[in-house]
């Protein structure tokens, strides 16, 4: 039995949720989402309880049971609060800075980098070493992260690059002379 996939799905206020065949949409605050499980599972939704139960004792059915009521949980979680990721920059001369939509990074290298973040995202600039992404959908925020960190990521010398706000840097010793 999945201790995840028995815990049902609680609908707060403003949050409606409608299944069609194997797709269920949620309806929120701050935008509408859905997802498509695979048929090793139902979804049923009730009384603003979305349920999720395994058809079948396969060992698939019972893997899909898990992430499906974990989809649909981030789904409601997305709609109502949203996703956020906050990433610092670390380094001489290192910064950011919005120009319209777009993210403009200074990060050591010849040229400035321009990052064009895509549909359902947005990325502030509250200070020149600090990025936050946010957005309804989870995958899509971290993936947009994951990008603008990859441009710089911190090296374990001096920490300079991008690193997410929680994230720690084993630091090495340098030569010894």
């Amino acid at each position: 039995m999945s201790r995840i996939g028995k815990k049902p799905v609680e609908l707060p206020s403003g949050v409606s949720a409608t299944v069609s065949g194997q797709t269920i949409e949620v309806k929120g605050p701050k935008g509408v989402r859905s997802f498509t499980a695979t048929d090793d599972v139902a979804i049923e939704v009730a009384d603003n309880v979305v349920t999720i139960t395994p058809r079948g004792k396969s060992k698939r059915a019972r893997q899909q049971w898990g992430m499906s009521r974990t989809m649909v949980a981030n789904l409601v979680t997305g709609v109502t609060q949203g996703f956020r990721k906050e990433l610092e920059i670390s380094g001489v001369g290192y910064r950011a800075q919005l120009q319209g939509k777009a993210l403009k990074l200074n990060l050591g290298y010849s040229h400035d980098v321009t990052y064009e973040p895509p549909e359902g995202v947005t990325v502030a600039v509250p200070k020149q070493t600090e990025i936050v992404v946010e957005g309804i959908d989870q995958q899509l925020v971290g993936q947009v992260a994951a990008e603008i960190r990859a441009w710089r990521a911190p090296e374990p010398y001096k920490g300079k690059g991008i690193k997410y706000k929680d994230e720690y840097i084993f630091r090495k010793e340098g030569k010894k002379k």
